[in-house]
């Protein structure tokens, strides 16, 4: 017997797709559609963007294991969104390592709680380093009333009063402590959370840092020595950092009367989180991922 020949196109050189290689890949792409049609025939909502957290990244082991937690927590306030963490350093998963696995789209929200160097370039740049994934990215976390929350809830835990008279307020004041940048806005959204914490304490709160860079920022002790010479001898120190570590311990160190733990899980940051990703769904642009290089036929391969 002559074996048969391939379906040849009208020119004699290009095979053709028999029967069934056309029919399989008609029942392929139907079924995709089909994927996004609900047995009611309704179209499907696209699937929800991952939200991917933006951690720093510590040594201390305390801070993978603080940030884990919250993520959890986040995962129970909003089941069935997709929630994956990136660290910028120090800690895995990498940020790139976590966007080069996710899939469709994704918001990623800065676990920083102000503008610097890592939100308007690092986090930035490993969006568009992930051509395959459309992505968005969030404002950092502060400054917030949901973070004055936490701070409120963390400084009562250490022991201040949740009902302080006139007196006690005239004694009393708070070092908001934070690690410090060299951004100007880093300075400038800290200084807001301060005062956004005063008008909630009623008591003076001064920001500090663990690494003062700038002429006017104050240390964390210096701080202290501020507020002393104002009259303010019972001084607490407000920790704002996201999670336990070494700049977290040291300015906690300083403290003359009580030191707050760090933000952690409190329900409120995970509140925010979720806060963030939503307003970014809502306001930032997309950027949108590289489009697909298309699969052309052996038809349109000749051809072209």
């Amino acid at each position: 017997m002559t074996p048969s020949n391939p379906l040849r196109d009208e020119s004699g050189s290009t095979p053709l797709e028999s029967t069934a290689q056309l029919m399989d890949r008609i029942t392929s792409q139907l079924g995709s559609q089909l994927n996004l049609v609900s047995l009611d025939g309704r179209r499907r909502p696209e699937p929800a963007p991952a939200l991917v957290v933006v951690a720093h990244g510590s040594r201390d082991p305390r801070a993978l294991a603080t940030v884990t937690a919250l993520l959890e927590r986040v995962r129970a306030l909003r089941p069935g969104l997709a929630v994956r963490l990136g660290h910028i350093e120090l800690n895995e998963p990498l940020l790139p390592d976590t966007l080069a696995t996710t899939a469709g789209s994704a918001v990623l929200v800065p676990l920083l709680l102000s503008r610097g160097y890592h939100v308007k370039h690092d986090i930035p740049e490993a969006a568009a380093a992930a051509p395959h994934l459309a992505t968005r990215v969030a404002a950092p976390l502060g400054p917030h009333p949901l973070l004055v929350d936490a701070l409120h809830d963390r400084l009562v835990e250490a022991g201040w009063p949740t009902g302080p008279d006139e007196a006690d307020r005239r004694s009393r004041g708070v070092v908001l402590a934070a690690a410090g940048s060299r951004d100007p806005d880093s300075a400038a959204d800290t200084l807001n959370a301060a005062k956004l914490l005063s008008r909630r304490l009623g008591v003076p709160v001064v920001p500090a840092y663990a690494t003062p860079t700038a002429s006017s920022a104050l240390s964390v002790p210096a701080a202290v020595r501020a507020l002393a010479a104002r009259g303010r001898h019972r001084t607490a120190v407000a920790s704002y950092f996201t999670a336990p570590g070494r700049f977290a311990t040291q300015c906690a160190e300083a403290a003359p009367w009580i030191a707050a733990a760090p933000l952690g899980a409190h329900q409120a940051m995970a509140r925010l989180l979720l806060h963030r990703y939503e307003q970014a769904r809502a306001t930032a642009p997309l950027a949108p991922a590289a489009p697909a290089v298309p699969q052309l036929s052996p038809r349109q391969l000749a051809s072209a």
